[in-house]
């Protein structure tokens, strides 16, 4: 399952490149006042200007370019007339398709000064990709990752989404596995080399509960509390992993 070639592999990479580069310069020119809206208007300039289509736009009917989720916004946030202010801090997930393959990453980042609660949701979720990376090989399995990315948040004080996971990516944007964000060590699906997962914890300041606005798609959560999301694509090998969503 989700064992890829050297020759799609390759053309993964090429697109997690450009998806990174889309990514980060969407976060370069981020500035207060900028509605949502507006800042998946320039997403879309820069996949023009890549050549790349959303692999997001149509995927079971969401509406958007990219997603985009401010605070207590998990995942999924549709871009709107909302305007992202000081002390905010905003999801970015872009997802692009380059020579019929796909390229997936996100971020989350604050708005110039944001409380120190905030900046600590977001450092804790990133160390908490790098660890699932870190533990991220063939031979271990998808509650290996999971465990490491659960053990290392909750040590912090927050608390995992467990609505949603990782994924494998290929062709089409959610192939299989699964990549839960908690599990148990040698539990879930064992890896294989050269396949290609993405490993993105969602992590909540509050509680684990969530809802869906009645827009059908943006995912907040129950208590109100700020949430952060970070992911990189990797593919699998004998003695670790490669990601392949960095920059050019």
């Amino acid at each position: 399952m989700g064992v890829k070639s050297s020759e799609e592999i390759r053309k993964i990479r090429k697109a997690g490149k450009i998806c990174k580069k889309i990514l980060l310069e969407i976060v370069n020119n981020l500035k207060e006042g900028m509605t949502t809206i507006e800042i998946a208007k320039f997403a879309e300039y820069l996949m023009e200007k890549e050549k790349v289509k959303s692999a997001f736009y149509g995927y079971r009917g969401f509406p958007a370019t990219i997603c985009i989720s401010i605070n207590e916004e998990v995942v999924h946030g549709i871009p709107s007339q909302r305007t992202i202010r000081v002390g905010d801090i905003i999801s970015l997930d872009v997802g692009i398709i380059k020579d019929g393959y796909i390229g997936d990453c996100a971020l989350t980042c604050g708005v110039g000064i944001v409380s120190k609660e905030k900046q600590r949701l977001i450092e804790v979720t990133k160390k908490a990709l790098e660890i699932g990376i870190l533990n991220t090989k063939a031979g271990t399995t998808t509650g290996d990752i999971g465990w490491a990315i659960q053990s290392y948040v909750e040590k912090n004080g927050f608390n995992v989404v467990r609505d949603f996971a990782g994924h494998g990516v290929g062709r089409h944007l959610h192939e299989p596995p699964d990549v839960p964000n908690f599990g148990q060590p040698g539990k879930g699906y064992q890896l294989k080399e050269n396949m290609v997962i993405a490993i993105e914890p969602m992590v909540n300041m509050g509680k684990s509960d969530l809802r869906v606005l009645s827009d059908g798609w943006t995912v907040v959560t129950a208590d109100g509390l700020p949430s952060a999301h970070f992911e990189e694509t990797v593919v699998i090998t004998d003695n670790g992993c490669e990601i392949l969503t960095v920059s050019a």
